[in-house]
C-alpha cells in the first residue's frame, strides 16, 4: 500500500466509515498529533472517532497529492457545527513511517457565503498532470513564496507568475497579482502587517505544490497552508486555509 493509499484509507475509516478498528491497525500508538485542540497519540484520534459521527459531519476530499513519506489531502467538512461552523476548508498533511501513519498536521477555516473572486474555497482543477516537473514546479513556489509573500524581493514576481494570470480560491482577494497586492495592503492598514513568513512543510506532486508556512502577521502567530498550481512553468492558481495558532493547545507538539 503506497503512503497515498494508506492516508486515504485511514481518512474514510475514520471521517467516513467511523470504524475505529480499521483505523487502529493503520496509525502508531505513539502518533504525533498538531491540531491544537486534540491530544497527541493513537488513542486521542480513536476517542474522537465517535464524536465525529455523533455530530453528523460529512467530508468530501477534493485534492489528495503525494511526495515521499508526506500526504496531504485538500477537503471540504460540512454539517461542522459542532466543530465551529457549517462549512469548513480544511488541509491535513500526514507523515507515513513503516506503513502506518506516525504524525498528522492541519489547518481549517470556516467558508464563507461569498467569496471575492466567486470562486469557492475548494473547486476547480483536481488532476496531478506534469509529474516529471515536481522539481521544477516546488523550486517555482518555493522562490515566490520566499521572494514575494516573505518579501525578500517582491519586485521579482513576474520571474514566478503573469500577474494577470492569477485564479484566487482564497474567499476575501481578488484575482492577479493586484488583487493579491490591495489585499496585502488592505491588511496592513488594519494593524495585520505580516513580519515574518517559515516555510514549515512542502508536498510537491506534479503541477501541484503545498506549502505549509509559520508566520507573524500583527504581532501573533499565524498558520498559512497553501497549493499552487503551475502550468508551463508558471504559478497559475492558489487555494488557502489560513488559521491563527493558539497560545494552548491539547499537547506540547506546537502547530509544527
Amino acid at each position: 500500500m503506497t503512503p497515498k493509499e494508506l492516508v486515504l484509507a485511514l481518512f474514510t475509516a475514520a471521517f467516513v466509515d467511523h470504524d475505529p478498528e480499521a483505523v487502529m491497525p493503520r496509525v502508531h500508538p505513539e502518533y504525533v498529533q498538531h491540531n491544537p485542540q486534540v491530544a497527541t497519540g493513537r488513542d486521542a484520534l480513536m476517542g474522537l472517532i465517535p464524536l465525529v459521527e455523533q455530530s453528523g459531519m460529512t467530508v468530501t476530499t477534493h485534492r489528495v497529492i503525494a511526495e515521499g513519506d508526506l500526504v496531504v489531502l485538500h477537503s471540504q467538512f460540512d454539517n461542522a457545527h459542532a466543530f465551529g461552523a457549517p462549512s469548513l476548508a480544511a488541509f491535513d498533511v500526514f507523515r507515513v513511517e513503516d506503513g502506518v501513519v506516525v504524525e498528522h498536521w492541519d489547518n481549517l477555516q470556516p467558508i464563507p457565503d461569498a467569496t471575492v473572486s466567486g470562486r469557492g474555497m475548494l473547486d476547480g482543477p483536481t488532476e496531478i498532470t506534469d509529474l516529471d516537473q515536481t522539481e521544477a514546479n516546488k523550486e517555482l513556489v518555493l522562490g515566490f513564496v520566499v521572494d514575494v509573500l516573505g518579501g525578500a524581493n517582491p519586485s521579482n514576481v513576474t520571474a514566478y507568475m503573469d500577474p494577470e494570470v492569477y485564479m484566487q480560491h482564497n474567499p476575501n482577494i481578488a484575482d492577479g497579482y493586484a488583487g493579491l497586492v490591495d489585499a496585502i495592503e488592505s491588511f496592513a492598514a488594519q494593524g495585520q502587517v505580516i513580519t515574518a513568513f517559515e516555510p514549515r512543510l512542502v508536498v510537491a506532486e506534479g503541477n501541484f505544490v503545498f506549502v505549509a508556512s509559520e508566520a507573524v502577521m500583527g504581532g501573533d502567530p499565524w498558520a498559512f497552508f497553501d497549493l499552487w498550481r503551475v502550468e508551463d512553468g508558471l504559478i497559475v492558481e492558489h487555494w488557502d486555509v489560513v488559521s491563527p495558532i493558539p497560545e494552548a493547545m491539547a499537547h506540547e507538539n506546537g502547530k509544527f
